[in-house]
């Protein structure tokens, strides 16, 4: 992290809170909504199930996010944050700011891709 001031580490850190407190608030409260519907015909039904099923995905992204944040959070901590995964260089500031949990540099993301 030696190619990161501690200005930048702060910032980065205080997004990632930021954005676990947002996506924490933002599944709290699609929590609350019901699970099932009564009454309608049966497009009605269809359509309330649909959005359900969005909503269920959603959730599951941000449960995922919010594991890649926490992980990030640890990283932060540990003093390892901002290095490549797979080849141990530094990530530069500039794609951490526009991606705060980055694992990989630009080269081995790119490389990942081309894999998949």
């Amino acid at each position: 992290m030696e190619h990161l001031t501690k200005e930048q580490i702060e910032e980065l850190k205080g997004i990632l809170l930021e954005w676990r407190e947002q996506l924490i608030k933002e599944s709290q409260e699609s929590m609350g909504e019901p699970l099932s519907y009564e009454g309608g015909d049966e497009i009605d039904r269809a359509d309330t199930e649909a959005g359900r099923l969005v909503m269920l995905r959603n959730l599951d992204r941000d449960r995922k996010l919010l594991k890649r944040i926490e992980y990030t959070l640890r990283k932060i901590e540990a003093g390892t944050y901002g290095i490549c995964e797979m080849c141990g260089a530094e990530i530069p500031y500039p794609r951490l700011k526009a991606r705060p949990v980055a694992k990989l540099c630009i080269q081995c993301k790119e490389l990942e891709e081309e894999n998949e």
